[in-house]
C-alpha cells in the first residue's frame, strides 16, 4: 500500500487563480492531483490544506479514501464550509486519482463503471441584445450542442436599467447601472419567446437567475417560462431562501436546478428528499470531492434527482476531469456545464478532457486521466504575481436605492 508523503499546493492561470493539491507517495512516480480551486478566496485555501490536512494525512495509507476524507471533514472541528470543503475535495481528488492509477483502471471504472458512451454538456451563449444572442446560439448548434444556457449578458441581464433612466435618490449609492426586479422578470420571457420563434422546440434552454430574484418575483418568473419548456431554471433562489422552493413546486412545472452556493448537506438533503428540485447544481470540489458527491448522486437517484454538477468560467481542468469521471458512472446524470479554457492553459494539463460537439469525452488513462506540467503551470501566472497581494472579491450589484442583490 501506498503512504502519503506529502502534499503540495500549485497556483496556476493569470494571476494564481487555480490552485492545484498534489499528493505524493513513497511509491516511486506515483502521485495524484485533485482541484482546491477558490477564485475568491485562495490563500485561505492553501493555508488549510498546509496548515491542518496536510499534517493530518501524510504518513497514513493512500488507499484509506473514506476514513481520510471523514478525518480531514472532523479534524477543524468546525466543518462543512466553502474552505474546508474546497481544501478536503482538492485531496479527495488526488486520492481518487491515486487509486485509480494503482489499479491500472480510470477513476469511472473504479465508481462502477460507465453508464453512457459520453457526457452530453451544455454551452453558454450570452448577448448584450437578443440579435447577439441569437448570433451565439446559432454558433452552439452548429457546433453540436443541444442544450444552450441563454443569458441577456451577464447575470442579471435584462433587469439592468442605466444611472439615466433609474429613479436614484440624490445621494445615489450605485456607480453605474442598478438592478431591478420587474424590468428581469419582464425582459427574460420575451427574450426567450424570440428564442422558441428562432429555433422552434428543437434547441433546449436553460437559464442562470444567478440568485438575483426575491422569492416571489422567482416564482413569477418560473411560472412565465413555462411556455417555453426550457431544460432547468438555475438558482432561482439564494440558498438563505430554499424553503420557497415548496411554494415554487407548487405553482410551476419549470425544472430547477440548485446549489452552485451549496457546501452542507442540510442544504440540499431536504430539497432532495422533498422532491423539490430537479437538478442539484453542486461543485465537485466545494462539496468535499468525488467521495462526497458520488454520496449526493446516491441520495438524489433514489429521489428522482438528477446531477448537473457545476462548472463556471473560473473553474479549473482537474474539477471539470472529476465531474466527468462522477457523470460516466452516475445512472441518475442530467447534463454537465462546459468549461472554456484557452489552448496554452491545456497545455498545462495534458491528458485533459475532450470534447467533440456537446459531448465530453474522459482520457481512459488510469485515474483521472489527468496530468500538470508543472513548468507550464507555472507560466501560466505571469510575471510579478505575489500570492500575498491578491485580492479579487466578487462584483456584487445594487438596486437603485443601494441595496445589494444577493449573487
Amino acid at each position: 500500500m501506498a503512504k502519503i508523503t506529502g502534499v503540495e499546493c500549485i497556483r496556476t492561470r493569470k494571476n494564481g487563480v487555480w490552485t492545484i493539491v498534489k499528493v505524493t507517495t513513497d511509491q516511486d512516480g506515483l502521485y495524484g492531483i485533485g482541484s482546491a480551486s477558490d477564485v475568491y478566496n485562495p490563500e485561505a485555501v492553501v493555508h488549510i490544506i498546509e496548515q491542518l490536512l496536510a499534517p493530518v494525512i501524510i504518513g497514513r495509507e493512500a488507499a484509506h479514501i473514506e476514513d481520510l476524507w471523514q478525518t480531514m471533514h472532523l479534524s477543524g472541528y468546525w466543518r462543512n464550509g466553502a474552505l474546508l470543503q474546497t481544501a478536503i475535495g482538492g485531496i479527495d481528488m488526488a486520492l481518487w486519482d491515486i487509486k485509480g492509477k494503482e489499479a491500472g483502471l480510470p477513476v469511472y471504472q473504479l465508481l462502477g463503471g460507465a453508464c453512457r458512451a459520453a457526457v452530453p454538456c451544455y454551452g453558454h451563449a450570452g448577448g448584450s441584445t437578443i440579435s447577439e444572442l441569437k448570433e451565439e446560439v446559432h454558433r452552439y448548434v452548429e457546433e453540436g450542442y443541444t442544450v444552450i444556457r441563454a443569458q441577456l449578458g451577464g447575470y442579471g441581464g435584462g433587469g439592468f436599467i442605466g444611472k439615466e433612466q433609474a429613479n436614484l435618490p440624490v445621494n445615489a449609492w450605485a456607480s453605474g447601472h442598478v438592478f431591478d426586479e420587474h424590468a428581469y422578470v419582464n425582459s427574460i420571457p420575451q427574450m426567450f419567446e424570440q428564442l422558441r420563434l428562432e429555433f422552434g422546440s428543437g434547441v433546449q434552454f436553460t437559464h442562470d437567475v444567478h440568485e438575483h430574484l426575491s422569492p416571489i418575483h422567482a416564482i413569477a418568473l418560473a411560472k412565465r417560462l413555462e411556455p417555453y419548456s426550457l431544460f432547468f431554471l438555475e438558482d432561482a433562489l439564494p440558498p438563505e431562501q430554499t424553503a420557497w422552493y415548496r411554494q415554487m413546486r407548487q405553482q410551476t412545472s419549470t425544472p430547477q436546478a440548485v446549489g452552485e452556493l451549496f457546501t452542507h448537506p442540510q442544504e440540499w438533503t431536504e430539497l432532495v428528499k422533498e422532491r423539490l428540485i430537479d437538478f442539484i447544481r453542486v461543485r465537485v470540489s466545494k462539496a468535499g470531492g468525488i467521495s462526497a458527491c458520488r454520496k449526493i448522486a446516491a441520495l438524489c437517484e433514489a429521489f428522482g434527482v438528477r446531477t448537473a454538477w457545476q462548472e463556471g468560467g473560473e473553474n479549473d481542468p482537474v474539477n471539470q476531469a472529476a465531474a466527468v469521471h462522477l457523470d460516466m458512472a452516475i445512472w441518475n446524470f442530467g447534463i454537465q456545464e462546459i468549461n472554456h479554457f484557452k489552448t496554452e492553459e491545456l497545455e498545462a494539463f495534458p491528458g485533459h478532457i475532450t470534447r467533440i460537439g456537446g459531448y465530453l469525452y474522459p482520457s481512459d488513462k488510469p485515474g483521472l486521466g489527468i496530468d500538470l506540467d508543472e513548468i507550464k503551470a507555472r507560466e501560466l501566472v505571469g510575471e510579478g504575481w505575489n500570492s500575498k497581494t491578491y485580492f479579487n472579491p466578487y462584483t456584487l450589484d445594487r438596486k437603485a436605492d443601494g441595496t445589494l442583490v444577493r449573487p
